[in-house]
């Protein structure tokens, strides 16, 4: 199997340079609940409705009902907007100042985001490498299903999180951007039902071999 910076050197190739999620923190936030358990196009579909109310203190004003409502688009309102609410009031509590959070030590941020409801370890994760800057990778259900089909086999995440960090230099950017291209060759190729002509990867891919 090609080496970590072999893959990202694969996905560019294949795809160019990806975009960053945001340049305001804020809106990282925000977005990385809403994509819980949806497609991205509810998530930019309900984000560009909030427009200007997408800043944590205009989500601070509204009522419980109406931020529920807001969010409906993109599916489990209730449980996303109390997980937005506690979000927003951890970034309050650092006075939404990104750079000092970005100071702060990473593994203590990603202990108190993890402390709060409805913050698993891939939307800290996010949240660390596209928010605040921080060298953590990110590894989801796309990811996973990828590094399967290359035939990396490994018994958990940090398995696999080991593989990425230890291969790779520790930089967000970097991390950011491969998680990005993992995702676009997730939609337009390796998906559940694979569509495997052009692959970057169909000499290795192990789907291909079995079914070859």
């Amino acid at each position: 199997m090609r080496s970590p910076n072999e893959l990202y050197a694969a996905l560019l190739n294949a795809y160019g340079m990806p975009q960053w999620w945001s340049d305001d923190p804020y809106i990282v936030m925000l977005e990385s609940v809403l994509v819980q358990n949806t497609a991205w196009t509810n998530v930019r579909r309900t984000s560009e409705a909030l427009g200007k109310l997408r800043n944590p203190k205009a989500i601070t004003a509204m009522s419980d009902e109406e931020l529920t409502a807001r969010l409906r688009p993109c599916g489990f309102a209730r449980r996303k907007a109390q997980t937005i609410r506690a979000l927003t009031d951890w970034y309050a509590a650092y006075g939404y100042a990104g750079k000092s959070i970005q100071a702060i030590d990473q593994n203590r941020l990603r202990h108190e985001l993890l402390a709060l409801p409805g913050i698993g370890e891939e939307t800290a994760d996010v949240i660390l490498v596209y928010a605040f800057f921080k060298p953590s990778f990110i590894l989801d259900a796309y990811t996973r299903r990828w590094l399967e089909r290359l035939g990396f086999e490994a018994k958990n995440d940090d398995e696999r999180r080991l593989f990425f960090e230890t291969g790779l230099k520790r930089d967000a950017t970097l991390y950011g951007h491969f998680h990005w291209l993992i995702l676009d060759h997730s939609i337009a190729r390796c998906r559940k039902t694979p569509l495997c002509i052009d692959c970057p990867f169909s000499d290795e891919c192990n789907l291909v071999n079995q079914t070859s």
